[in-house]
């Protein structure tokens, strides 16, 4: 295996791809296309970036806030005005609320999982699990999103994968029914001074310096075989199998992972720090066509505990008042989506590229106090969801939850209704019917529509 880079210059094409014949168990590249023609797959350039909250985001220190709620229930941050009238957002959200006008707020997403991973599987897949498990150790029996882009949008002409983890895979979903090679490709960190993506190691003991010796041994082979082809069947083969070689020389792929392409400028508005950089990544991956892009962060920073929402009394052994984490964390959530919304839409990609960003559920509307400290803990009767780009209708708040925050008063929704109109950005057919390990037909989404007020 090579060594792996510790510049931050571009990554040569070779290095990156790592390609021989893309052999999983003897399945080649060209296999898999073939496979995935035969399905009927089809591609479509539409991207979703998901920032992914991990340990649910307060919905009333974030984007529902209720300064004339009892004390109890307040939110313990004042609302600001934003560029939209009536879309008050969290004081420490300034650079958002520049650009309210390019955000849909939608405050009346709710379900019943209550543990981390159930229901993080309820988001993010659509299926509410079947055995609910309180240590938040479960995982998911049906794919995500992302393994269901993979699957149904086929592979990219460049040879991007069509479902990116930053930093990391997600822990609660898994492809299931999918097969692994649906998985998420996880990337690392893009912060690190010394970011390379991880290699594309196909096959091992290939490397790229025998590229060009396998493509002369490929096409010697496929002409003797052409030669024993009397009926032709082998045309469509042909076809994949150079589809498949134009994919592992193209430096498409490894261009989009160059963070060094961009301008010092631009990404210090991102933030060098991990949400900032990451963010930045996700637009190149989702411009030069990658479907589904997930933002997961969920590792501790000294001084920085901005990677987990999951604000209840000494979680993560952080004593004392939640605030005091959030006005830490808040400014880093704040600038890495706010310079992401304005680029994609500098850039004239809003309708192409759809931002989401929220947690698995909720805070509870009251707040905890003990001796420890002060807290909200999980509850996923009412959440936030923010969109923006895709298309949508921005500009605007979609339902609303009671004084208090506890439940929706207006306009109830759920995690499948968001899931639905993610779907929808990224053509895939909510009823198009996969296939479990014993063959039953499973739909993409059985319930949900796309959320009409954004359409």
């Amino acid at each position: 295996m090579l060594a792996r880079r510790t510049c931050t210059g571009p990554l040569p094409r070779r290095e990156f791809l790592r390609a021989g014949c893309l052999a999983l168990g003897g399945i080649t590249l060209a296999d898999v296309l073939a496979a995935r023609a035969a399905a009927g797959e089809t591609t479509r350039d539409t991207s979703v970036i998901l920032l992914y909250l991990h340990g649910g985001p307060s919905h009333l220190e974030t984007y529902d806030l209720k300064p004339e709620a009892p004390l109890e229930y307040r939110s313990i941050f004042r609302p600001i005005c934003t560029n939209v009238p009536g879309m008050d957002l969290c004081e420490h959200f300034p650079l958002q609320a520049r650009l309210a006008d390019k955000l849909a707020l939608v405050r009346s997403v709710h379900h019943e999982m209550s543990s981390h991973s159930d229901g993080g599987i309820e988001v993010l897949t659509g299926k509410t699990p079947t055995r609910p498990d309180p240590t938040s150790t479960s995982r998911s029996e049906h794919p995500d999103l992302g393994h269901v882009a993979s699957r149904l949008r086929g592979l990219h002409a460049d040879g991007l994968p069509q479902y990116v983890a930053l930093p990391q895979r997600l822990y609660m979903t898994q492809p299931a029914y999918l097969g692994l090679a649906h998985s998420a490709f996880a990337v690392g960190d893009p912060s690190n001074p010394s970011y390379a993506p991880p290699n594309l190691q196909l096959v091992a003991g290939v490397d790229g310096s025998r590229l060009d010796d396998r493509r002369a041994l490929l096409e010697q082979f496929d002409r003797l075989r052409r030669g024993l082809d009397l009926q032709g069947s082998l045309e469509a083969t042909d076809r994949f199998r150079a589809t498949a070689m134009q994919m592992l020389t193209s430096s498409a792929a490894a261009a989009a992972f160059d963070l060094s392409r961009e301008e010092d400028a631009l990404r210090d508005r991102y933030g060098r720090h991990l949400w900032g950089q990451a963010c930045l990544l996700a637009r190149r991956l989702a411009e030069a066509g990658t479907a589904v892009i997930t933002i997961y962060i969920d590792t501790p920073r000294t001084g920085q505990e901005f990677t987990n929402w999951d604000d209840h009394i000494l979680n993560a052994g952080r004593p004392g008042h939640f605030g005091r984490y959030m006005e830490i964390r808040l400014p880093y959530f704040d600038q890495a989506l706010s310079a992401l919304v304005e680029d994609i839409y500098a850039r004239g990609v809003d309708r192409q590229i759809m931002v989401v960003a929220l947690g698995e559920f909720g805070r509870t509307p009251r707040l905890s106090q003990n001796s420890q400290g002060v807290g909200r803990d999980h509850w996923p009767q009412a959440q936030s969801v923010l969109f923006s780009g895709g298309g949508l209708k921005t500009g605007q708040v979609v339902g609303a939850t009671n004084r208090k925050g506890e439940y929706p008063t207006s306009r109830p929704l759920s995690p499948k209704d968001v899931l639905a109109t993610i779907y929808r950005h990224l053509g895939i057919d909510l009823r198009h019917e996969l296939h479990d390990f014993s063959g039953r037909p499973i739909a993409v989404l059985p319930w949900g529509e796309p959320i009409a007020e954004l359409l």
